[in-house]
Protein backbone atom coordinates (compact mmCIF):
# COMPACT_ATOMS: atom_id res chain seq x y z
CA UNK A 1 0.00 0.00 0.00
CA UNK A 2 1.11 3.53 -0.72
CA UNK A 3 -0.64 6.68 0.44
CA UNK A 4 -0.26 9.86 -1.59
CA UNK A 5 -0.92 12.95 0.51
CA UNK A 6 -1.89 15.65 -1.97
CA UNK A 7 -0.84 19.27 -1.45
CA UNK A 8 -3.48 21.88 -2.24
CA UNK A 9 -1.44 24.23 -4.46
CA UNK A 10 -2.09 27.10 -2.04
CA UNK A 11 1.55 27.14 -0.97
CA UNK A 12 4.26 24.50 -0.97
CA UNK A 13 4.98 21.86 1.67
CA UNK A 14 6.65 22.37 4.14
CA UNK A 15 4.67 25.57 4.68
CA UNK A 16 6.55 28.84 5.04
CA UNK A 17 3.49 30.44 6.65
CA UNK A 18 0.57 29.47 8.82
CA UNK A 19 -1.06 27.26 6.16
CA UNK A 20 -2.91 24.68 8.23
CA UNK A 21 -3.73 22.19 5.49
CA UNK A 22 -0.14 22.10 4.25
CA UNK A 23 0.99 21.43 7.82
CA UNK A 24 -1.49 18.54 8.00
CA UNK A 25 -0.19 17.06 4.73
CA UNK A 26 3.41 17.22 5.96
CA UNK A 27 2.83 15.87 9.46
CA UNK A 28 0.45 13.11 8.41
CA UNK A 29 2.97 11.87 5.86
CA UNK A 30 5.69 11.83 8.52
CA UNK A 31 3.44 9.91 10.89
CA UNK A 32 2.55 7.29 8.27
CA UNK A 33 6.23 6.78 7.50
CA UNK A 34 7.00 6.46 11.22
CA UNK A 35 4.55 3.56 11.27
CA UNK A 36 6.36 1.92 8.33
CA UNK A 37 3.52 2.77 5.96
CA UNK A 38 4.77 4.06 2.62
CA UNK A 39 3.52 7.60 2.10
CA UNK A 40 4.61 10.37 -0.25
CA UNK A 41 3.53 13.92 -0.95
CA UNK A 42 2.37 15.22 -4.31
CA UNK A 43 2.75 18.98 -4.33
CA UNK A 44 3.14 22.09 -6.42
CA UNK A 45 6.71 22.61 -7.71
CA UNK A 46 8.76 25.15 -5.74
CA UNK A 47 12.40 25.99 -6.49
CA UNK A 48 12.66 27.53 -3.02
CA UNK A 49 11.06 24.68 -1.10
CA UNK A 50 12.10 24.40 2.53
CA UNK A 51 14.47 21.40 2.82
CA UNK A 52 12.70 18.23 3.93
CA UNK A 53 13.49 14.53 4.18
CA UNK A 54 10.04 13.65 2.84
CA UNK A 55 9.66 12.33 -0.69
CA UNK A 56 7.80 14.93 -2.74
CA UNK A 57 6.52 14.41 -6.28
CA UNK A 58 6.41 17.88 -7.80
CA UNK A 59 3.68 19.11 -10.11
CA UNK A 60 4.99 21.72 -12.54
CA UNK A 61 2.71 24.56 -13.61
CA UNK A 62 3.19 27.32 -16.23
CA UNK A 63 5.73 29.95 -15.17
CA UNK A 64 3.07 32.68 -15.26
CA UNK A 65 1.61 31.32 -12.03
CA UNK A 66 4.83 30.52 -10.16
CA UNK A 67 4.96 33.82 -8.31
CA UNK A 68 1.27 34.38 -7.63
CA UNK A 69 0.73 35.13 -3.96
CA UNK A 70 -1.74 33.65 -1.50
CA UNK A 71 -4.03 36.69 -1.24
CA UNK A 72 -6.95 34.75 -2.77
CA UNK A 73 -7.22 37.20 -5.68
CA UNK A 74 -8.08 36.31 -9.27
CA UNK A 75 -4.54 35.28 -10.26
CA UNK A 76 -4.19 33.05 -7.22
CA UNK A 77 -7.54 31.38 -7.89
CA UNK A 78 -6.48 30.80 -11.49
CA UNK A 79 -3.25 29.27 -10.18
CA UNK A 80 -5.27 26.82 -8.06
CA UNK A 81 -7.27 25.72 -11.11
CA UNK A 82 -4.15 25.38 -13.28
CA UNK A 83 -2.42 23.38 -10.54
CA UNK A 84 -5.46 21.10 -10.22
CA UNK A 85 -5.43 20.40 -13.97
CA UNK A 86 -1.69 19.64 -13.97
CA UNK A 87 -2.17 17.57 -10.81
CA UNK A 88 -4.81 15.40 -12.49
CA UNK A 89 -2.34 14.63 -15.27
CA UNK A 90 0.34 13.69 -12.70
CA UNK A 91 -2.07 11.43 -10.81
CA UNK A 92 -3.19 9.64 -13.95
CA UNK A 93 0.45 8.83 -14.70
CA UNK A 94 1.12 7.59 -11.15
CA UNK A 95 -1.91 5.31 -11.24
CA UNK A 96 -1.02 4.00 -14.68
CA UNK A 97 2.52 3.12 -13.53
CA UNK A 98 1.40 1.40 -10.31
CA UNK A 99 1.44 -2.40 -10.21
CA UNK A 100 -1.61 -4.54 -9.55
CA UNK A 101 -0.11 -5.51 -6.19
CA UNK A 102 -0.04 -1.89 -5.02
CA UNK A 103 -2.97 -0.44 -3.16
CA UNK A 104 -2.88 3.22 -4.14
CA UNK A 105 -4.65 5.67 -1.85
CA UNK A 106 -5.06 9.25 -3.02
CA UNK A 107 -5.78 11.50 -0.05
CA UNK A 108 -7.11 14.87 -1.18
CA UNK A 109 -7.42 17.96 1.02
CA UNK A 110 -8.87 20.54 -1.37
CA UNK A 111 -12.11 20.74 -3.35
CA UNK A 112 -10.52 22.09 -6.57
CA UNK A 113 -8.00 19.25 -6.66
CA UNK A 114 -10.50 16.42 -6.36
CA UNK A 115 -13.15 18.08 -8.54
CA UNK A 116 -10.77 18.44 -11.50
CA UNK A 117 -9.31 14.97 -10.95
CA UNK A 118 -12.76 13.49 -11.45
CA UNK A 119 -13.43 15.67 -14.48
CA UNK A 120 -10.10 14.83 -16.14
CA UNK A 121 -9.72 11.12 -15.35
CA UNK A 122 -11.61 8.09 -16.60
CA UNK A 123 -13.61 5.74 -14.39
CA UNK A 124 -11.24 2.98 -15.53
CA UNK A 125 -8.27 4.92 -14.14
CA UNK A 126 -10.03 5.79 -10.88
CA UNK A 127 -10.93 2.15 -10.22
CA UNK A 128 -7.21 1.44 -9.71
CA UNK A 129 -7.03 3.84 -6.73
CA UNK A 130 -8.84 4.42 -3.47
CA UNK A 131 -9.92 8.04 -3.14
CA UNK A 132 -10.15 9.73 0.25
CA UNK A 133 -11.04 13.34 1.01
CA UNK A 134 -10.68 15.40 4.19
CA UNK A 135 -13.01 18.38 4.59
CA UNK A 136 -10.97 21.28 5.98
CA UNK A 137 -13.40 24.06 5.01
CA UNK A 138 -14.65 26.02 8.01
CA UNK A 139 -18.01 26.79 6.34
CA UNK A 140 -19.53 23.39 7.21
CA UNK A 141 -19.13 24.06 10.92
CA UNK A 142 -22.18 26.37 11.01
CA UNK A 143 -25.90 25.53 11.09
CA UNK A 144 -27.34 24.54 7.72
CA UNK A 145 -29.80 27.44 7.43
CA UNK A 146 -26.88 29.86 7.74
CA UNK A 147 -24.68 28.24 5.11
CA UNK A 148 -26.86 26.55 2.50
CA UNK A 149 -26.81 29.54 0.11
CA UNK A 150 -23.02 29.87 0.37
CA UNK A 151 -22.62 26.12 -0.15
CA UNK A 152 -24.62 26.26 -3.38
CA UNK A 153 -22.71 29.27 -4.72
CA UNK A 154 -19.12 28.64 -3.60
CA UNK A 155 -18.77 25.06 -2.38
CA UNK A 156 -20.54 23.06 -5.12
CA UNK A 157 -17.16 21.53 -5.97
CA UNK A 158 -16.76 20.28 -2.43
CA UNK A 159 -20.28 18.84 -2.47
CA UNK A 160 -19.27 16.99 -5.64
CA UNK A 161 -16.03 15.84 -3.98
CA UNK A 162 -17.61 14.40 -0.82
CA UNK A 163 -20.26 12.58 -2.81
CA UNK A 164 -17.70 10.98 -5.13
CA UNK A 165 -14.92 10.06 -2.67
CA UNK A 166 -14.90 6.58 -1.17
CA UNK A 167 -13.83 7.85 2.25
CA UNK A 168 -14.76 11.26 3.61
CA UNK A 169 -13.03 12.56 6.72
CA UNK A 170 -14.13 15.59 8.69
CA UNK A 171 -12.81 17.45 11.69
CA UNK A 172 -15.92 18.25 13.73
CA UNK A 173 -19.35 16.81 14.42
CA UNK A 174 -21.33 19.66 12.89
CA UNK A 175 -19.62 19.08 9.54
CA UNK A 176 -20.46 15.40 9.85
CA UNK A 177 -24.10 16.26 10.51
CA UNK A 178 -24.32 18.68 7.56
CA UNK A 179 -22.75 16.27 5.10
CA UNK A 180 -24.98 13.35 6.08
CA UNK A 181 -28.29 15.09 6.74
CA UNK A 182 -28.20 17.97 4.28
CA UNK A 183 -25.92 16.86 1.44
CA UNK A 184 -26.89 13.19 1.44
CA UNK A 185 -23.39 11.82 1.92
CA UNK A 186 -23.76 8.11 2.91
CA UNK A 187 -23.18 7.70 6.64
CA UNK A 188 -21.05 4.59 6.17
CA UNK A 189 -18.32 6.48 4.31
CA UNK A 190 -18.14 9.48 6.67
CA UNK A 191 -15.56 9.45 9.47
CA UNK A 192 -14.66 11.94 12.19
CA UNK A 193 -10.87 12.20 12.58
CA UNK A 194 -9.26 15.08 14.48
CA UNK A 195 -6.11 16.92 13.50
CA UNK A 196 -2.86 16.64 15.40
CA UNK A 197 0.17 18.60 16.51
CA UNK A 198 3.91 17.98 16.48
CA UNK A 199 4.66 17.84 20.20
CA UNK A 200 8.40 18.02 19.59
CA UNK A 201 8.15 21.22 17.53
CA UNK A 202 5.66 22.80 19.92
CA UNK A 203 6.82 22.44 23.51
CA UNK A 204 7.20 24.45 26.74
CA UNK A 205 10.35 26.43 27.52
CA UNK A 206 12.09 26.65 30.89
CA UNK A 207 11.82 29.86 32.92
CA UNK A 208 15.35 30.79 31.88
CA UNK A 209 14.57 30.15 28.21
CA UNK A 210 11.38 32.20 28.47
CA UNK A 211 13.21 35.22 29.85
CA UNK A 212 15.95 34.96 27.23
CA UNK A 213 13.35 34.58 24.48
CA UNK A 214 11.36 37.59 25.67
CA UNK A 215 14.49 39.72 25.46
CA UNK A 216 15.33 38.37 22.01
CA UNK A 217 11.82 38.98 20.68
CA UNK A 218 11.44 42.28 22.54
CA UNK A 219 8.32 41.02 24.30
CA UNK A 220 7.38 43.02 27.35
CA UNK A 221 4.26 43.30 29.44
CA UNK A 222 2.88 42.17 32.77
CA UNK A 223 0.69 39.63 30.98
CA UNK A 224 0.78 38.67 27.29
CA UNK A 225 -2.46 37.66 25.56
CA UNK A 226 -1.69 36.01 22.22
CA UNK A 227 -3.82 35.28 19.15
CA UNK A 228 -2.57 33.60 15.96
CA UNK A 229 -4.62 33.48 12.77
CA UNK A 230 -5.50 35.27 9.54
CA UNK A 231 -6.52 38.86 10.20
CA UNK A 232 -10.19 38.92 9.24
CA UNK A 233 -13.68 39.16 10.67
CA UNK A 234 -14.03 35.38 11.01
CA UNK A 235 -10.98 35.12 13.24
CA UNK A 236 -12.45 38.03 15.23
CA UNK A 237 -9.37 39.84 16.51
CA UNK A 238 -11.57 42.91 17.02
CA UNK A 239 -13.84 40.78 19.19
CA UNK A 240 -10.82 39.78 21.25
CA UNK A 241 -9.99 43.43 21.92
CA UNK A 242 -13.58 44.18 22.90
CA UNK A 243 -13.52 41.30 25.37
CA UNK A 244 -10.17 42.40 26.77
CA UNK A 245 -11.00 46.11 27.00
CA UNK A 246 -12.29 46.21 30.61
CA UNK A 247 -9.35 44.17 31.86
CA UNK A 248 -6.81 46.16 29.85
CA UNK A 249 -8.20 49.47 31.09
CA UNK A 250 -7.53 48.29 34.65
CA UNK A 251 -4.08 46.87 33.83
CA UNK A 252 -2.07 49.09 31.50
CA UNK A 253 0.83 46.66 31.58
CA UNK A 254 -1.17 43.94 29.82
CA UNK A 255 -0.61 43.42 26.08
CA UNK A 256 -2.53 41.78 23.24
CA UNK A 257 -0.19 40.39 20.58
CA UNK A 258 -1.64 39.03 17.36
CA UNK A 259 -0.09 37.59 14.21
CA UNK A 260 -1.22 36.25 10.85
CA UNK A 261 -1.65 37.05 7.20
CA UNK A 262 -3.88 40.05 6.48
CA UNK A 263 -7.00 38.97 4.60
CA UNK A 264 -8.72 42.35 4.92
CA UNK A 265 -6.83 45.63 5.22
CA UNK A 266 -10.07 47.35 6.22
CA UNK A 267 -10.54 44.90 9.07
CA UNK A 268 -6.94 45.39 10.19
CA UNK A 269 -7.58 49.15 10.22
CA UNK A 270 -10.71 48.66 12.34
CA UNK A 271 -8.59 46.94 15.01
CA UNK A 272 -6.20 49.88 15.11
CA UNK A 273 -9.04 52.41 15.27
CA UNK A 274 -10.70 50.57 18.16
CA UNK A 275 -7.43 50.40 20.07
CA UNK A 276 -6.83 54.15 19.61
CA UNK A 277 -10.37 55.12 20.51
CA UNK A 278 -10.28 53.12 23.73
CA UNK A 279 -6.81 54.07 24.93
CA UNK A 280 -5.34 50.64 24.17
CA UNK A 281 -3.01 51.60 21.32
CA UNK A 282 0.17 50.93 23.33
CA UNK A 283 -1.20 47.58 24.49
CA UNK A 284 -1.79 46.12 21.03
CA UNK A 285 1.04 44.66 18.90
CA UNK A 286 0.76 43.17 15.41
CA UNK A 287 3.60 40.85 14.37
CA UNK A 288 2.66 40.08 10.77
CA UNK A 289 2.94 36.52 9.46
CA UNK A 290 4.99 34.14 11.62
CA UNK A 291 6.75 31.11 10.22
CA UNK A 292 5.51 27.81 11.70
CA UNK A 293 7.91 25.90 13.93
CA UNK A 294 10.56 27.33 16.23
CA UNK A 295 9.63 31.01 15.90
CA UNK A 296 5.93 30.41 16.45
CA UNK A 297 6.65 28.12 19.39
CA UNK A 298 8.70 30.86 21.06
CA UNK A 299 5.69 33.17 21.05
CA UNK A 300 3.38 30.45 22.33
CA UNK A 301 5.78 29.47 25.10
CA UNK A 302 6.43 33.04 26.31
CA UNK A 303 2.80 34.24 26.30
CA UNK A 304 0.50 33.94 29.31
CA UNK A 305 -2.85 33.15 27.71
CA UNK A 306 -3.99 32.23 24.18
CA UNK A 307 -7.20 34.04 23.23
CA UNK A 308 -9.31 32.52 20.46
CA UNK A 309 -12.69 34.19 19.80
CA UNK A 310 -12.98 32.89 16.22
CA UNK A 311 -16.53 32.68 14.87
CA UNK A 312 -16.14 29.55 12.77
CA UNK A 313 -13.49 26.85 12.32
CA UNK A 314 -13.08 23.40 10.85
CA UNK A 315 -10.42 22.49 13.39
CA UNK A 316 -7.92 25.08 14.51
CA UNK A 317 -4.35 23.85 14.67
CA UNK A 318 -3.24 26.93 16.58
CA UNK A 319 -5.27 25.88 19.61
CA UNK A 320 -3.49 22.57 20.03
CA UNK A 321 -0.14 24.10 19.04
CA UNK A 322 -0.53 26.61 21.86
CA UNK A 323 -1.52 23.89 24.31
CA UNK A 324 1.43 21.75 23.24
CA UNK A 325 3.68 24.69 24.14
CA UNK A 326 2.09 24.76 27.58
CA UNK A 327 0.01 27.85 26.85
CA UNK A 328 -3.51 27.82 28.32
CA UNK A 329 -6.29 28.59 25.85
CA UNK A 330 -9.61 30.39 26.24
CA UNK A 331 -11.88 29.76 23.27
CA UNK A 332 -15.34 30.74 22.08
CA UNK A 333 -17.73 27.94 23.10
CA UNK A 334 -19.64 28.41 19.81
CA UNK A 335 -16.85 26.45 18.12
CA UNK A 336 -18.14 22.90 18.08
CA UNK A 337 -15.06 20.85 17.29
CA UNK A 338 -13.64 18.50 19.88
CA UNK A 339 -11.79 20.24 22.67
CA UNK A 340 -10.08 18.74 25.67
CA UNK A 341 -11.46 19.59 29.12
CA UNK A 342 -8.33 21.61 29.78
CA UNK A 343 -9.27 24.16 27.11
CA UNK A 344 -11.18 26.99 28.78
CA UNK A 345 -14.40 28.03 27.03
CA UNK A 346 -16.63 31.07 27.40
CA UNK A 347 -20.11 31.87 26.09
CA UNK A 348 -20.49 35.50 27.20
CA UNK A 349 -18.42 38.62 27.94
CA UNK A 350 -19.01 38.13 31.65
CA UNK A 351 -17.81 34.53 31.52
CA UNK A 352 -14.73 35.56 29.53
CA UNK A 353 -13.85 38.27 32.06
CA UNK A 354 -14.36 35.89 34.97
CA UNK A 355 -12.02 33.30 33.43
CA UNK A 356 -9.31 35.82 32.60
CA UNK A 357 -9.46 37.51 36.00
CA UNK A 358 -9.10 34.19 37.77
CA UNK A 359 -6.25 33.21 35.48
CA UNK A 360 -4.34 36.47 36.00
CA UNK A 361 -4.85 36.58 39.77
CA UNK A 362 -4.33 32.93 40.70
CA UNK A 363 -0.76 31.78 39.94
CA UNK A 364 -1.44 28.22 41.12
CA UNK A 365 -4.44 27.99 38.78
CA UNK A 366 -2.49 29.29 35.77
CA UNK A 367 0.49 27.01 36.49
CA UNK A 368 -1.83 24.01 36.74
CA UNK A 369 -3.45 24.92 33.42
CA UNK A 370 -0.06 25.13 31.69
CA UNK A 371 0.78 21.61 32.81
CA UNK A 372 -2.65 20.19 31.96
CA UNK A 373 -2.68 21.84 28.53
CA UNK A 374 0.53 20.12 27.51
CA UNK A 375 -0.53 16.75 28.94
CA UNK A 376 -3.91 16.83 27.21
CA UNK A 377 -2.32 17.40 23.80
CA UNK A 378 0.35 14.72 24.22
CA UNK A 379 -2.29 12.20 25.28
CA UNK A 380 -4.87 12.99 22.60
CA UNK A 381 -3.54 14.99 19.68
CA UNK A 382 -0.07 13.80 18.64
CA UNK A 383 0.20 12.88 14.96
CA UNK A 384 0.91 9.20 15.61
CA UNK A 385 -2.55 8.90 17.18
CA UNK A 386 -4.16 10.73 14.27
CA UNK A 387 -2.35 8.60 11.69
CA UNK A 388 -3.50 5.45 13.47
CA UNK A 389 -7.10 6.66 13.21
CA UNK A 390 -6.72 7.12 9.46
CA UNK A 391 -5.03 3.74 9.00
CA UNK A 392 -7.70 1.88 10.98
CA UNK A 393 -10.21 3.08 8.39
CA UNK A 394 -8.17 3.00 5.17
CA UNK A 395 -6.61 -0.42 5.74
Amino acid sequence: MIIYEIGTGYTSVPAKMGAATEIVVEELTKAFNNKSVKAEIIDIADSNRIPTSLHINEVNIPALFNNSDTSLGILHKAKRVVYSVCLAKKLRKIIKNSTNEDKVILHFHNQYNLFFFYLLSSSKTRKKATIAYTVHSYIWHDDWDNIKKTIRLKYFQEVFAVKKAEYVFMLNKNTEKNLIENIGCPREKVFLVKNGVNTETYHPLSKEEIEATKQKLNINGDKIFLQIGSVCDRKNQLGALKLLKPIFNENKGYKYIYAGGIVSEDYKESILKFAKKNGMENQVVFLGELMPGKTLNEYYATADLFVFPSKSEGFSLVIIEAMAAGLPVVVNSALQFELSDECLTYSSEEEFSSIVRKFTSDEAFSASLRKKSREAVVDNYCWDIVAESYLDILM
